[in-house]
C-alpha cells in the first residue's frame, strides 16, 4: 500500500511536545481519519525515539512487518508518522518496531481510540466525531456545583459482572445503559464509579492493568456505546467516575514497557520503574513525554466522553519511593528521602492542568498514608485532588464491626478517633470492592453472629457511615447484602431478591439514600467543623454513641444514636437543645429486617437536658431536630409569654 510522507506536526506542537505541555497530544498521534492533500485515509503517528525502524502492520498489508514504512520526520520529537489514503474505520493494525539491537517489536498503538476483544490486542481506527449527545442540561447544571457542600453517594460498579446476560456473557454498554439507571435512580445514588474500562489485557486484574489509556474497552462494545452509557446517566441526573491508573501497566509484550527497545514509559532502573508486589512497570514521571501521555489521557476521558470526576487508584505507590520494597530496594529522592518527587510534581502539574481545563470535574485520591495536603490547592503546596479516601477510618469501621459486640467495649476508639483529623482533608468514605475480595469477605458476611445479627450489623455500619461527615461510596451488591465475595468472572447473586432479609436490606439502604438528599445537614458541612457535634463519644462500656449533624443556621439537625449491643438499651443522650425530636429511621423496624417490636416513640422531648430513647439491639436510630424559628417568630413566641406572664 502507497504511503505518503507527511506530519501533523507543527513548531509550536515540536516546542509543547518536548516541555511536557502538548496536552491533548492524542490529536496528534495514533490513527486519525483524515483529508490530506485531497485524498482521504488515515494518519499514523507513534513516539519510538531510539527505533532504528517503525513499519505499519495491520489488515491493510496482510500484518507484513516490511510493507509499509513510517517516516522519521521529526527527529527532535522522536515521532514517526506516516499517512495510508484509502484506509478506514475499522481497520486494525500495529506498530512493528526495529530496536537499535535488531529486535523487531510488535506494539499496540498507546493512543489508539479503540482495541480488539482480547486476546487479540492490535489497535482499531475509530472516528470520535460522529456521536450527538443529548446531555447539555447536565453539563450546565455542573458548572455551577459545589461538591464539597453537595450530596455525594457513589455506586461503584464493575461493568463486567454487575449484570450479565442469561448464557453468562456480557451485556453491552447500551444493553447495561437502562438496568443501571434504574436500579440508580430507585435507590438514590448520585453518581456511579466505573472500574477501569480504559483497555486492559486481563479480566482479572478488574481494569488496573491499562494498556489502552485513550480507548475504552471492546469487552461491552465501541468507544461510541459507552458514551451512549454516559450521556444516558447523566440524562437522568447521575454523575459519572472513572477509575483511572497512572499509577502503573502491565508488562505484556504489546504495550508500554520496554516500547521502542529501550524502557521509554518506564524508569530503566528496576528499583524505580517496577513494581515489586504487583509485577507491573512504573511510569517515568520525570519524563516530559511521559508526562504529555498521561495529561493527555485525563484530559481526553473529559473531553470526548463527559466524565464528570477521576478517581486516581495508587496514589500511595506513586507518592513514595520505598512503596512495597524493602531496604536495599529503592533510591532516596535529592534530598535523601522516600517522597517521590518527580511523581508529586506530576501530580500537581496534572491539577494545575484539569482545574484550567475543567474547572468543574472532580478528582480522587486513592491514597492510604497521612501523606499531607492531599486535597489542598497546588498553589498552597497541597496536591490538589477534591477529595481523599478516607481509608484509616474504613479499615477502622470495618475492624469495629467484624468483632462480637461482647468485646467491643475496649474498641469503642475506632469509631471516634476518625474525628480527630476529619478537618485535615477532604474526605469520602469508602466501602469498596477492595473490602470484598480476596478472602475478606462480602459486607454482610464479615458482620459476626447469626444471619440476623449479620443484617442488623449491616444496617448499623451503613447508618454510621451516613451520619459520619465525608461523602459516601458503596460497592455494588453490598447494598441488598450479597453473601459471596465479588468476582469479576460472574453477575451479582440478584437472585437473593426472592429473599425477605435481602429485600429488607435494599429497602433500608433506599430509605438512608434519600434521606441522604433530602437533609442538608448531612453533606453541606463535611469539611467544617460547625457541621458536627458529639451528644455522648465516652460510653464505651454500654457500646452505645450518639452524635448530631448540622448545616446552615435554618436546615434541620439530625441525631444518630448507635447501640452497637445484641441487647434492647435505654439511653439518656444529653443535648444542646429543647425542642422536640422526631424518629425518621429506626433501624431495628420490621420492614427493614429488625425484631419489629417498636421500642421508640415517634416524638421525644428532652427533659433536664437528656433525651431518652429505648433503643433496639444492633440499632441505629435517626432523629429529626427541626430548625430554630426564625428570629421574627421566635421574638412573636418570647413576646406571648411575656403577656400570659
Amino acid at each position: 500500500m502507497t504511503t505518503l510522507q507527511h506530519t501533523t506536526m507543527s513548531d509550536t506542537d515540536r516546542y509543547l511536545w518536548n516541555s511536557s505541555k502538548l496536552h491533548r497530544s492524542y490529536r496528534k498521534l495514533g490513527a486519525h481519519l483524515c483529508n490530506i492533500d485531497g485524498l482521504r485515509g488515515v494518519h499514523f503517528a507513534v513516539w519510538a525515539p531510539n527505533a532504528e525502524a517503525v513499519h505499519l502492520m495491520g489488515s491493510f498489508n496482510g500484518w507484513s512487518r516490511t510493507a509499509t514504512p513510517m517516516q522519521h520526520f521529526d527527529r527532535d520529537t522522536g515521532i514517526w508518522s506516516a499517512f495510508l489514503p484509502g484506509l478506514q474505520e475499522g481497520t486494525s493494525y500495529k506498530y512493528c518496531i526495529t530496536a537499535r539491537n535488531g529486535g523487531l517489536l510488535e506494539k499496540s498503538d498507546p493512543y489508539a481510540f479503540q482495541g480488539e476483544l482480547r486476546p487479540s490486542n492490535a489497535s482499531v481506527v475509530y472516528d470520535l466525531d460522529r456521536y450527538q449527545w443529548g446531555d447539555d442540561h447536565w453539563l450546565a447544571l455542573r458548572k455551577e456545583a459545589r461538591p464539597l457542600e453537595s450530596p455525594m453517594s457513589i455506586y461503584e460498579v464493575h461493568l463486567g459482572s454487575w449484570l450479565r446476560n442469561l448464557d453468562n456473557s456480557w451485556m453491552t454498554y447500551r444493553e447495561l445503559a437502562p438496568r443501571l439507571i434504574d436500579h440508580l435512580s430507585r435507590i438514590g445514588y448520585t453518581h456511579v464509579e466505573l472500574l477501569p474500562i480504559t483497555e486492559f489485557p486481563f479480566d482479572g486484574s478488574w481494569g488496573y492493568q491499562a494498556t489502552g489509556y485513550f480507548a475504552p474497552t471492546s469487552r461491552y462494545g465501541t468507544p461510541d456505546d459507552f458514551r451512549y452509557l454516559v450521556d444516558q446517566l447523566h440524562q437522568a441526573g447521575v454523575g459519572v467516575i472513572l477509575d483511572w491508573v497512572p499509577a502503573h501497566f502491565p508488562t505484556d509484550g504489546h504495550g508500554l514497557g520496554y516500547f521502542d527497545g529501550t524502557h521509554l514509559y518506564e524508569h530503566s532502573d528496576p528499583r524505580q520503574g517496577a513494581h515489586p508486589e504487583w509485577g507491573t512497570l512504573i511510569f517515568n514521571y520525570g519524563r516530559n513525554e511521559v508526562r504529555n501521555f498521561l495529561i493527555s489521557s485525563a484530559l481526553f476521558w473529559l473531553e470526548h466522553f463527559h466524565i464528570d470526576g477521576l478517581r486516581v487508584d495508587a496514589v500511595a505507590s506513586m507518592l513514595y519511593l520505598d512503596y512495597g520494597r524493602k531496604d536495599g530496594e529503592w533510591i532516596p529522592n535529592i534530598h535523601g528521602g522516600r517522597e517521590n518527587l518527580e511523581a508529586i510534581s506530576f501530580l500537581q502539574e496534572l491539577h494545575r492542568v484539569l482545574h484550567q481545563e475543567y474547572p468543574d470535574v472532580i478528582t480522587f485520591a486513592e491514597e492510604s498514608t497521612s501523606f499531607p495536603r492531599v486535597t489542598h490547592p497546588v498553589e498552597e503546596g497541597g496536591l490538589g485532588f477534591t477529595f481523599k479516601w478516607n481509608m484509616g477510618w474504613m479499615h477502622d469501621v470495618l475492624d469495629y464491626f467484624a468483632r462480637e459486640p461482647i468485646h467491643r467495649r475496649w474498641h469503642h476508639h475506632q469509631l471516634t478517633f476518625g474525628m480527630m483529623y476529619q478537618y485535615s482533608e477532604n474526605y469520602l468514605l469508602p466501602f469498596s470492592h477492595d473490602e470484598v475480595v480476596h478472602l475478606k469477605k462480602s459486607m454482610l458476611d464479615k458482620m459476626p453472629g447469626d444471619e440476623w445479627q449479620k443484617r442488623a450489623n449491616l444496617r448499623t455500619l451503613y447508618a454510621h457511615q451516613l451520619g459520619h461527615p465525608g461523602k459516601k461510596l458503596l460497592f455494588m451488591g453490598s447494598e441488598f447484602g450479597q453473601w459471596r465475595e465479588w468476582s469479576e468472572e460472574r453477575p451479582l447473586d440478584w437472585e437473593a431478591m426472592g429473599n425477605q432479609g435481602h429485600r429488607g436490606l435494599l429497602e433500608y439502604t433506599t430509605v438512608l439514600q434519600q434521606l441522604y438528599r433530602r437533609y442538608p445537614a448531612l453533606y453541606r458541612c463535611d469539611s467544617r467543623p460547625e457541621g458536627f457535634r458529639w451528644l455522648d463519644c465516652d460510653s464505651a462500656e454500654r457500646c452505645l454513641l450518639s452524635w448530631m449533624r448540622q448545616g446552615e443556621e435554618n436546615d434541620a439537625r439530625l441525631v444518630f444514636v448507635l447501640n452497637l449491643t445484641a441487647e434492647v438499651k435505654e439511653y439518656a443522650i444529653p443535648v444542646p437543645f429543647a425542642e422536640t425530636c422526631k424518629v425518621v429511621v429506626n433501624g431495628d423496624a420490621q420492614r427493614f429486617g429488625g425484631s419489629g417490636v417498636e421500642m421508640v416513640e415517634q416524638t421525644l422531648t428532652p427533659v433536664d437536658g437528656r433525651l431518652t430513647v429505648h433503643i433496639g439491639p444492633l440499632c441505629a436510630l435517626i432523629l429529626e431536630v427541626a430548625p430554630p424559628p426564625p428570629p421574627e417568630e421566635a421574638g412573636n413566641k418570647k413576646l406571648a409569654r411575656s403577656k400570659l406572664a
